[in-house]
């Protein structure tokens, strides 16, 4: 079995921790679209 990607669960472990998708993104310095993308995915597996 594959590990998932590490910006996947970066995401998935940001937005966990701050209850916010928004928030998550800020802190990545991406749009909340990605996040919500990189979640998608990992729910995909």
């Amino acid at each position: 079995m594959k590990l998932p990607p590490l910006n996947a669960l970066r995401c998935f472990e940001a937005a966990a921790r701050l209850l916010s998708l928004k928030l998550a993104a800020s802190e990545l310095c991406v749009t909340p679209s990605a996040v919500s993308q990189q979640i998608a995915a990992l729910r995909r597996r």
